[in-house]
């Protein structure tokens, strides 16, 4: 072996080394992830493709028209060629009360999907089609708007199946997006920090690590109106049907530990927590202070692996079937996804 393959065997070994000790005692400053850590997930929607502006046109938070294209709105015929254009079809429905602002789009378009994967569309009928497809899935989690990076930015790699670290310059969203996609579970990443971002209110800032990126990320969630098109009520959708944990991580991921729980929420407070037949009850409550929803759970020392859940946990996501929970001051997370 060479002196120069000697020492990148061991600086392999050392990246290998310090990622293993982030991982097993990971906290809220620590900058190593994977696929399955709650940040890459939502960096990855950061990521996504834009599909809201046009929804007043196509009626689906998941694709969007690709530019340039034609409607009529009305009797008028409207060319979209930037998205400023999409502001002359607003005038025109909103320039009168009395007609029925007909919106037909010119074929053939192609539409984009979320995830940049592109489809022609000769026809309305290939169109009412395809939104009638993706209104099936009214809880696939969507883009998070309101936050843009700055590009580009660069990823620290450590790969533990060959022991190989590398490092990679990421340039667009949509090569952001592909990256994290392609993540597998023996792949260990490190953001390079600061990386410079722009917030829902125009504002220039520098994130300097993992736990600042996921407020920024919460923030535009929380505030971004472009991420809050659907309300709903915690109450309502907790106590409706039962759940499962799908992921749970306290200083180390122990979602495995659950896997063959289910659990239901009554109204009168009590939590019922079910496994091979044998049922456990404990309580939870909720209320919301400052804007912000907080959840307790709390099962008897008696049980103690359900006991581990006890924290105040704080609402970072909702929809009809998940609810993502977050610890802030120890940096753990409790995903709760509804049974089908």
């Amino acid at each position: 072996m060479s002196r120069f393959q000697k020492y990148l065997s061991i600086v392999g070994l050392l990246f290998f080394f310090s990622c293993q000790s982030e991982i097993e005692d990971q906290n809220q400053d620590t900058q190593t992830i994977t696929n399955t850590t709650p940040l890459t997930s939502y960096l990855q929607r950061v990521a996504m493709v834009k599909t809201v502006q046009d929804n007043f046109i196509d009626g689906s938070t998941y694709c969007t028209i690709k530019l340039p294209y034609t409607i009529t709105v009305n009797t008028a015929k409207i060319a979209i060629n930037t998205t400023a254009d999409y502001q002359k079809v607003l005038d025109n429905i909103n320039a009168s009360t009395t007609d029925d602002d007909i919106v037909k789009i010119d074929f053939p378009v192609t539409m984009v999907y979320y995830n940049y994967i592109e489809k022609l569309l000769p026809t309305e009928a290939d169109f009412d089609e395809l939104i009638d497809y993706w209104n099936l899935y009214p809880d696939l989690l969507s883009k998070i708007n309101g936050l843009n990076i700055h590009y580009p930015i660069t990823i620290n790699i450590y790969n533990s199946y060959n022991q190989v670290a590398s490092s990679v310059s990421i340039t667009s969203d949509q090569v952001f997006f592909n990256f994290i996609k392609n993540l597998n579970s023996s792949q260990y990443i490190s953001l390079s920090y600061p990386i410079s971002i722009t917030d829902y209110n125009y504002q220039t800032k520098s994130i300097r690590n993992n736990l600042e990126f996921e407020n920024a990320i919460k923030y535009a969630m929380d505030y971004c109106t472009e991420n809050n098109l659907n309300t709903f009520d915690f109450d309502e959708i907790i106590t409706k049907g039962s759940w499962h944990i799908s992921y749970f991580y306290n200083k180390a991921e122990k979602t495995s530990e659950y896997a063959d729980y289910s659990f239901v929420f009554k109204s009168d407070k009590s939590v019922i927590a079910t496994k091979a037949g044998v049922s456990q009850t404990g309580q939870w409550e909720s209320n919301v202070v400052y804007g912000v929803r907080n959840f307790k759970i709390s099962f008897s020392y008696d049980y103690l692996l359900l006991h581990k859940l006890d924290y105040s946990w704080k609402l970072f996501e909702l929809n009809n079937s998940l609810i993502h929970l977050r610890d802030e001051s120890n940096g753990n997370y409790l995903y709760f996804e509804k049974n089908k």
